[in-house]
């Protein structure tokens, strides 16, 4: 079977950069076919793609989203029948709509092809500009994502990244957005971003079912378990955790990610925009996430049968955040998870920015670890419990 992945992006995004970094850092092993679509008589960027030994179908004649779509259906199985490929990688013009190529992709009758992500690169610093001037194209390119990274981001404040997330989120709700500057990630990461392996919703399913374990150890389920043992021991790090990122931010911990988060804010009562089943496609996501359609039983309300009161249920809350924050402000944070004001918390667990590198953090009940991390594609706030208060929650993380 041959993977089809698209790369969409308005021109000069960094399409080509994105590729090349995924080439070098994440599809090892892989035997790569790159399409591309130039808009113009010359394919100026499959150059030093040939030298690393992918095979280029050019295709500057028109765009596969119009007057090529039959030939597009064909090359796809020709690159397919001639140099059988683990994964295809479309690169159709920067003035092209996203949704027409997907579409191109799901009407190609090969039983070999299989669809894959959709992936639209935005210039963070011009997204306004390339809205406001080209709406048409640019708006089609990121309704129609499953994954939507931003480049250009690195000297960007964390209200500019707040402020283009929000813009992007009023025209795609589900898609993974990636706000981290890209030398700062290895291209495995933002794959994982890509194919939807690595999202908010998994995070809080590995919470979730972490929590499980935890209750059934409380219950005397497994007796001779220690029930911290799968938190990776972080527990054991109270005392010395990485002080060289506690840089004084007392005075203005969190002070920074005030934004208006509301669409990033994933309260799991209800499963309306970010339902993330890869099983099922329509004709508007390549990477199989039907926008909507699926309920997910292990987050929201979380029924739990392990020995609590019938009316105890699960509940989880998550926020994604591109902001900055300081260590001795995220220990308060989780510290005064244990006040009970914000619900019976059970597990807390996430990842942030800070001035200089990443924070990782876990909470259990009295003990809290906030350690340095390797960069993420975007800051993630995870908590599990009964009761929780999510507007509290969002408050004392200053997420909206």
């Amino acid at each position: 079977m041959t993977k089809v992945d698209v790369f969409s992006g308005f021109l000069g995004a960094g399409k080509t950069t994105l590729i090349k970094k995924l080439i070098a850092e994440a599809y090892g092993g892989e035997k790569l076919v790159l399409i591309e679509n130039e808009f113009g008589d010359i394919a100026i960027d499959s150059g030093f793609l040939k030298e690393a030994g992918i095979e280029i179908t050019e295709m500057s004649s028109g765009c596969i989203c119009c007057s090529l779509v039959g030939d597009f259906a064909e090359a796809l199985k020709k690159v397919t029948a001639q140099f059988h490929p683990d994964r295809i990688l479309i690169e159709p013009s920067g003035v092209g709509k996203l949704s027409d190529v997907i579409r191109a992709v799901l009407g190609v009758e090969d039983a070999e092809l299989v669809p894959g992500c959709a992936t639209t690169v935005v210039d963070a610093r011009r997204a306004k500009m390339h809205k406001r001037n080209f709406g048409e194209f640019w708006c089609d390119q990121v309704k129609s994502a499953s994954c939507i990274v931003l480049s250009r981001t690195a000297d960007m404040s964390a209200e500019q990244l707040s402020a283009v997330v929000a813009m992007l989120r009023e025209i795609n709700t589900d898609a993974v957005i990636v706000t981290t500057a890209w030398d700062e990630l290895d291209g495995k990461a933002l794959r994982a971003a890509m194919e939807n392996t690595d999202t908010l919703q998994t995070e809080l399913s590995r919470l979730a079912a972490e929590s499980d374990d935890d209750a059934d150890d409380e219950c005397g389920c497994h007796d001779d378990h220690d029930h911290h043992d799968h938190h990776d021991d972080h527990h054991d790090h109270d005392d010395h955790d990485h002080h060289d990122h506690d840089h004084d931010h007392d005075h203005h911990d969190h002070h920074d990610h005030d934004h208006d988060h509301d669409h990033h804010d994933h309260d799991h009562d209800h499963h309306d925009h970010h339902d993330h089943d890869h099983d099922h496609h329509d004709e508007t996501c390549s990477c199989g996430c039907q926008h909507g359609d699926h309920d997910h039983h292990h987050d929201g309300e979380h029924p739990h049968h392990h020995g609590h009161d019938a009316g105890e249920v699960f509940m989880s809350w998550g926020a994604e955040t591109p902001g900055i924050y300081g260590g001795d402000g995220l220990r308060r944070a989780l510290r005064a998870l244990d006040s009970g004001e914000y619900g019976r918390i059970l597990r807390a667990k996430g990842y942030v920015a800070s001035e200089r590198g990443w924070l990782h953090f876990d909470y259990v009940p009295g003990e809290e670890a906030v350690r340095s991390g390797p960069a993420e594609v975007t800051g993630r706030l995870c908590v599990i419990g009964i009761d929780l208060d999510k507007a509290g929650l969002k408050e004392l993380f200053n997420v909206g």
